[in-house]
């Protein structure tokens, strides 16, 4: 039997409609997530990694990927802004402009 392939525009579809949906977007569904949330806890907090727990738990596909293919950090964007990014398989999404 042939394996189907997900190419990278199908993965990064798929990870933009997370971004877009709010958590319990969908009635009945926990599927979703809360960006803004994110930008009010201090970077010490582990809500990083709860952010990327929740990405792989709603879409399933993600927990094939190694490890290290799914990233969020941050970088300084002017005098007083900070730029997040989630980087999925090379893909550079900045929930800056989503919250």
């Amino acid at each position: 039997m042939a394996m189907i392939k997900i190419t990278g525009p199908e993965l990064e579809a798929m990870v933009e409609h997370w971004l877009k949906t709010p958590v319990c977007g969908y009635l009945g569904s926990g599927y979703g997530q809360d960006i803004r949330a994110l930008l009010q806890k201090p970077q010490s907090d582990r809500e990083a990694n709860a952010l990327i727990r929740k990405l792989k738990a709603d879409l399933l596909i993600l927990t094939s990927l190694p490890p290290d293919a799914i990233n969020l950090y941050g970088t300084p964007d002017g005098v007083d802004s900070y730029r997040i990014v989630l980087e999925v398989a090379g893909r550079r999404f900045n929930l800056s402009e989503i919250a």
